[in-house]
Parts: structure tokens; C-alpha cells; sequence
């Protein structure tokens, strides 16, 4: 399906046309050049990869150098895949923000943001020990229990516990496209999207 790459630029808010308050996100879409497009016959399926966002020329490998110099185009900071593009696309073109139109539905994908090691309570969303009965008072937010003692003797895979959360791959579907301002190369989407300002995200029709 067609796409584009984008970068989160930060949240904001319109009023619609029948006055109602709508939370947008606001993305800088393209523009991305074609630096690759692959065939069912030479590379067993088929797909656009696009790229986007300049790039020092010597913070990039001599192997990307020749990719993008093959596409005419100078080197990119990020490169993404799209399969099944709707429209032909050649090598060295370029795609922009004038792929979308108002009232268009997308899926955008981002990395959500990394938040360390957390806890039971804001990782999983348990409630808490309740009271302080039995000598209970400085517990509240622990897991309580991980098992039995006997048997199993062990924790079993999947025990919801603390540890790293965020910095997950985060697709959030069916978000409609309010507004596009093509001369700012401008995406304004309902409601929010993963990832923190300035990060990647790829938009799928």
C-alpha cells in the first residue's frame, strides 16, 4: 500500500466545521525519493523503499554512498519499505506530502517512547495491595505473589513483572487525515501518535 515517511513535529488543536475541538498531531511528510523499488521477478516480491531526511555525507558507509548515488539523490538519514505500492514508481522519484488528501484514513507506525525500568503499578497497570491490615504498610505497589513454593517450583514464562517498558514499535490505525498543507510538506492527523518529538514514523493509506 502507498506511504510515506514522516517525522513527528508535536500535538496541536483545530476547531472542525461543526465547531467541535479535535487533538491533532502535526507530521512533516516527505519529501522521500525512490531509492529502490524491488520486483516479484528479481527480489520475490514487490516494494517501494523510500528515504528521507539529509544526511552527512561522512557519517554515511561507502556502501550507502553507491545506494543512493544509483538513485541520484543525495545520502538519508532514514529508509523504509512499502509493499504493494498503488501507484508505479521509478528510481530517483520523489513522493510527498501531496499523496494524502483531507478525509483520508492512514496507519501511522513509531517507536514509542522509552520510559527504563519501571514498575508492576505503571507497567501493567496493577491496583495495589489494598489496606494496611496484618501489619501491612509499605507494600502497596508491590506485585504481591510471583507462585507457589512446591510446585512449580519456578516462575512461569510470562509473570507479569517490572522491567523495561516503551521503546516498542507502536502502529496506531484507522486516523484520519484533517488537513494537509503541501507547501510545509504538513500532515495535521486526529488525535496522537507514538514516539517522541522529532522521531520517525512511517504513514500507510
Amino acid at each position: 500500500m502507498s506511504g510515506i515517511i514522516g517525522k513527528k513535529v508535536g500535538m496541536t488543536s483545530i476547531f472542525g466545521a461543526n465547531g467541535k475541538y479535535i487533538p491533532c498531531t502535526v507530521i512533516e511528510a516527505g519529501p522521500c525519493v525512490v531509492t529502490q523499488v524491488k520486483t516479484l521477478e528479481k527480489d520475490g516480491y514487490a516494494s517501494v523503499q523510500l528515504a528521507f531526511d539529509e544526511k552527512k555525507e561522512k557519517h554515511t558507509s561507502s556502501a550507502m554512498k553507491g545506494h543512493f548515488a544509483k538513485a541520484k539523490t543525495t545520502p538519508k538519514r532514514k529508509i523504509a519499505e512499502f509493499k504493494y505500492f498503488e501507484t508505479e514508481q521509478t528510481l530517483g522519484g520523489v513522493i510527498d506530502v501531496n499523496l494524502f488528501v483531507e478525509g483520508d484514513y492512514v496507519d501511522v507506525a513509531g517507536t514509542s517512547k522509552g520510559k527504563g525500568f519501571q514498575g508492576v503499578v505503571k507497567r501493567h497497570g496493577f491496583g495495589g495491595v489494598g489496606g494496611t491490615t496484618h501489619g501491612q504498610h509499605d507494600r502497596l505497589r508491590a506485585p504481591g505473589s510471583l507462585g507457589a513454593s512446591s510446585w512449580p517450583s519456578r516462575v512461569f514464562k510470562g509473570m507479569r513483572m517490572g522491567g523495561r517498558m516503551g521503546g516498542d514499535r507502536v502502529k496506531i490505525q484507522n486516523l484520519e487525515v484533517v488537513k494537509v498543507i503541501a507547501e510545509k510538506n504538513l500532515l495535521i492527523i486526529k488525535g496522537s501518535i507514538a514516539g517522541a518529538k522529532g522521531s520517525y514514523v512511517t504513514i500507510e493509506k
